[in-house]
């Protein structure tokens, strides 16, 4: 009777906590929702504001776009910290064999890169591109973009231009 009834609280208590992160998205998607749609009215307040061509109405109406702006991407980033996505680094500190890719080395030199940098195509051939980058936690790169490895680093390139986007120092152990 005793492990009935043990089984039966286990169970009541893990059935809210299953449920719990599919009523959390459900709330942050509608509250995404409501701040993008925030974001609209305001931008029409401020054209709206331009039209009748006040200063202090027009100032106003920046600072209200603004603010709405920043709402959105706080409610944005507590979602992604709730389901933990791009938590690169969480991942890398439990999962220490994953990131231990031995000493890999570039035919060039280590050269330290910054966002905003152009490179040459060689530092992101098809030899140095991450084809996985869901193994490491890592963010979907966009279109015409790749996750690329440079010795310990890892670099989001912009494939048709040779920018770097982002660079995350120390990636690798």
């Amino acid at each position: 009777m005793r492990k009935f009834i043990t089984a039966a609280l286990l169970a009541a208590v893990a059935l809210p906590t299953a449920a719990a992160p599919a009523a959390a998205s459900t709330q942050s998607n509608r509250e995404l929702r409501r701040d993008r749609q925030d974001i609209r009215e305001e931008r029409r307040d401020l054209r709206d504001a331009y039209r009748r061509g006040d200063a202090r109405d027009i100032r106003r109406e920046r600072r209200d776009v603004r603010q709405a702006h920043r709402e959105y991407r706080e409610d944005l980033r507590d979602r992604d910290r709730a389901w933990g996505r791009d938590d690169w680094r969480r991942y890398r500190t439990n999962n220490r064999a994953v990131f231990a890719r031995g000493s890999w080395n570039a035919p060039f030199r280590y050269t330290r890169f910054r966002p905003g940098l152009r490179i040459g195509s060689p530092y992101y051939g098809t030899r140095y591109v991450i084809a996985d980058p869901w193994r490491y936690h890592l963010p979907r790169a966009a279109r015409h973009q790749s996750w690329v490895r440079h010795y310990n680093d890892v670099l989001l390139v912009d494939t048709r231009r040779g920018t770097v986007i982002n660079v995350l120092p120390g990636f690798y152990w």
